[in-house]
């Protein structure tokens, strides 16, 4: 596998690469295929530094989220750093678990349902004996996810953040949820963004930021952004054919 390189709007310092890996959702054998092309590259092009990034929501809507969480508490695909980031999805879980009532019906209508199938949690179990039944090294890697992670010209949070406002004061519920003011707004930030939430069919590339959601459990792409020092490339496999109902 040769990766396609391209001048890149931000730029890391020499000596470290960033995979960073867009929206899952439960997409377990696309998730397994680009980690295998993930470890070919590094392979074939070690690094003295390499981190892989999951951009947020690795659960709910596709074939098997509970797949995918034991796959990353496996432990890293490559030598180096895995930084798993907060996404809505992770976030409205967390609320269903710890809050029950109307959060966990929020939560089971908007991809839930499939997630909790995914752990063999009975339809009819109480909210609060969820906690109890999910694997605990799956629920412990929702609940130390990370809001934001930045290195060098590249700021990464799952859905964006709120422009004018300086990145160390961002509000935790924008980086997980944003979409507008942040995807229209055409002026720089402190640090080139990189984002999923929003799919589109291609990766969004601005001088501001990138956005790799390209919708794979929609029947798109699973896409891993590849930076290193001012250059950029993408590893993409497809996602699964049909979505889970």
């Amino acid at each position: 596998m040769k990766l396609t390189f391209q001048p890149a709007p931000g730029r890391l310092p020499p000596d470290l690469r960033i995979y960073a890996i867009g929206d899952v959702h439960g997409c377990d054998e696309a998730h397994a295929a680009i980690l295998d092309r993930i470890a070919d590259d590094y392979d074939a092009r070690p690094v003295e530094e390499a981190v892989v990034v999951h951009m947020g929501d690795l659960i709910d809507r596709g074939p098997n989220s509970a797949a995918v969480l034991a796959r990353i508490a496996q432990g890293p695909p490559i030598p180096g750093e895995v930084v798993n980031l907060r996404g809505n999805h992770e976030d409205l879980c967390l609320t269903a678990i710890d809050g029950g009532g109307e959060t966990a019906s929020l939560w089971r209508r908007n991809g839930g349902e499939a997630c909790l199938a995914d752990w063999g949690v009975p339809k009819r179990s109480p909210v609060q004996q969820w906690e109890q039944l999910i694997p605990p090294e799956q629920l412990a890697i929702i609940r130390h996810q990370r809001i934001f992670y930045r290195r060098g010209g590249y700021f990464f949070a799952h859905a964006g953040l709120r422009p004018g406002v300086p990145m160390m004061e961002q509000d935790p519920h924008d980086l997980v949820w944003i979409r507008e003011p942040f995807l229209s707004w055409t002026h720089p930030h402190e640090a080139v963004v990189v984002h999923g939430h929003t799919p589109k069919v291609k990766p969004v590339i601005r001088i501001n930021r990138i956005g790799i959601d390209t919708g794979a459990v929609y029947g798109g792409k699973l896409t891993a952004l590849v930076l290193e020092e001012d250059r950029m490339a993408f590893i993409q496999v497809p996602g699964p054919k049909k979505q889970r109902k």
